[in-house]
């Protein structure tokens, strides 16, 4: 498995440090080096690369203009590169993968090359279990199941890192009870306790186990483990509810959330 890297910062040398640190891990292959923010963006674009790692700190375009700048396609693992740890917060909130501080440590290159390996192992292994479902749909579209059990684990996150009030929580999964949206903005609510994560709906749900995690409304994911009533209500709709106590509304475009319990 080949990782295709762009390399992203103003300095040559340390660009140059960088490279001479990934030449010792023959599966990294470098497509492109980039000066400033707007090169590196047109490059992504053109290169489609697995792996890019940013610096945090350039001039006119800096790393998270980067980032904005990309919001139309489907972007690669990032990780971001700084002279200053302070930077570290906003790169999470940014969804990076990883940021590295200058000058690069090794050992801490290879644990984060280690991670991008992984997770670009568990990204093909959900593209193929795609591919493979949607042949199944069109040779043998009665071969295929829409019992969410039968997802595989292995790509779904455990632990979810949540910056909030200037704090990253390291947020156990199977703790949620639920989470509301509230604009660009998700409620997650766990053990007493609700953190706000900048992040769509749509993407957090690729993140969590359908298994366990489903919507119940436009609004609304819960933890199907979480559940210890079900109350119908009027015209098809239903509560949910949970072990706080906490009543939620299943609307009826979601209505078949319900049979996993009858």
């Amino acid at each position: 498995m080949t990782i295709r890297t762009i390399l992203v910062d103003d300095e040559a040398l340390a660009i140059q440090g960088l490279e001479l640190r990934l030449a010792s891990h023959p599966d990294v292959e470098i497509v492109d080096r980039c000066r400033n923010g707007r090169e590196a963006i047109r490059s992504i674009k053109t290169h489609k690369p697995d792996l890019v790692f940013l610096d945090v700190q350039m001039p006119g375009f800096d790393g998270f203009g980067v980032i904005e700048g990309l919001m139309d396609i489907e972007p690669p693992l990032i990780v971001f590169v700084t002279a200053f740890d302070e930077f570290a917060l906003k790169a999470f909130e940014a969804q990076a993968l990883d940021y590295l501080l200058k000058p690069v440590d090794e050992a801490r290159l290879g644990a984060t090359l280690q991670r991008v390996r992984e997770r670009m192992a568990e990204r093909r292994a959900s593209d193929e279990s795609g591919r493979l479902r949607s042949l199944l749909k069109t040779v043998a579209p009665q071969a295929v199941s829409t019992n969410s059990e039968e997802v595989g684990p292995g790509r779904y996150e455990k632990l979810l890192n949540v910056k909030d009030r200037g704090q990253i929580f390291r947020v156990d999964v199977e703790s949620i009870e639920r989470i509301d949206a509230a604009g660009d903005y998700m409620c997650i609510h766990t053990g007493g306790q609700t953190l706000i994560l900048r992040e769509t709906m749509k993407d957090l749900e690729r993140r969590l186990d359908p298994r366990k995690f489903r919507r119940i409304h436009r609004s609304t994911i819960v933890n199907l483990d979480q559940v210890r009533q079900v109350k119908p209500h009027t015209n098809g709709e239903c509560y949910l509810i949970l072990s706080s106590g906490a009543q939620v509304k299943v609307s009826r475009s979601y209505r078949d959330v319900v049979a996993r319990f009858l």
